[in-house]
């Protein structure tokens, strides 16, 4: 992945896995190919090792949809339809056959999510199974994210900031946004545990982003990062917590932060570098804690 602070964005990725047959450790016994996946629409990459057909921004729901309840989306009209077209389109023009395409997935690994967050996020700021589709290509390993803890996000904590203490919890996040999360990251595991009854050969595994980021929060000194501006943007400006929706990272004038492996948030939205890949490695020891047998 190019730039892992796409995170955010609807995630719709595979990885093509290989064997690393000299380690001694069973659980490691398979590592991607490489760690980076180049982007579906960048005609002159490489896929052999697998592609990613993410787009910052994207929703769930197709903007159709969501303009029928008068939600607006404001980035891109590339919704989760529109990627796994894309990589339908890519798996018919690398697979000859049904069993073909089996094949050359069944060492596969699948990044179906975080999937829904813009959809919140567009309806919040205004007011307001695609997974059964990647087994049925062959689709062996599924692992299945949550969303994050989205009162903790500057983005989040500076549009709906209040002076009623009893709205936030002991680490100054919003209680009411993260109990939204709750509710969603629990209605997604009801769903992964109906796919696995439905597909007992098929590896399908939940991705706590939820737990990562909060142990990665709660841990911000232990872990190396700057306690007193975890709630920060690095890339960002104005009000408490460095953001402002009308002035974002990335606008003219907008800072940058000289220490981003010191801070949590990279843009208000995104986490930085550093902190997607301590929170990576939560993730990982917690999927082969849930199923040891995916990497096999």
């Amino acid at each position: 992945m190019a730039n892992t602070r796409f995170v955010l964005s609807l995630v719709l990725v595979f990885l093509l896995l290989q064997p690393h047959s000299s380690d001694a450790n069973p659980l490691k016994l398979w590592r991607p190919a490489s760690p980076l996946l180049n982007p579906y629409k960048n005609t002159d990459a490489s896929f052999s090792h697998g592609a990613n057909f993410a787009v910052a921004g994207s929703t769930a729901l197709p903007v159709e949809v969501l303009a029928r309840k008068n939600i607006s989306t404001m980035v891109t009209s590339s919704s989760l339809s529109v990627q796994l077209d894309w990589m339908f389109t890519h798996f018919n023009s690398i697979c000859h056959t049904d069993r073909d395409c089996i094949e050359k997935l069944k060492n596969a690994l699948f990044m179906v999510g975080e999937i829904g967050g813009n959809d919140y996020n567009y309806a919040l700021f205004q007011g307001k199974t695609m997974e059964e589709r990647v087994i049925h290509y062959g689709a062996v390993r599924v692992v299945v994210p949550g969303n994050f803890a989205i009162g903790c996000m500057p983005i989040y904590l500076t549009a709906f900031q209040t002076n009623d203490s009893a709205a936030y919890d002991e680490h100054h996040c919003l209680k009411q946004l993260n109990n939204f999360s709750v509710y969603h990251n629990n209605q997604l595991q009801e769903a992964i545990e109906d796919l696995k009854r439905e597909y007992p050969n098929v590896v399908i595994v939940y991705g706590d982003y939820y737990h990562a980021f909060q142990w990665l929060f709660s841990g911000a000194a232990y872990l190396g990062f700057d306690a007193v501006s975890s709630q920060k943007a690095c890339c960002g400006t104005g009000g408490d917590y460095n953001f402002s929706l009308p002035r974002m990272c990335g606008a003219p004038g907008v800072p940058v932060c000289p220490n981003p492996n010191q801070l949590i948030s990279w843009d208000g939205v995104h986490l930085t570098q550093e902190a997607y890949k301590i929170m990576a490695g939560w993730v990982i020891h917690d999927i082969l804690a849930q199923a040891s047998v995916l990497f096999f």
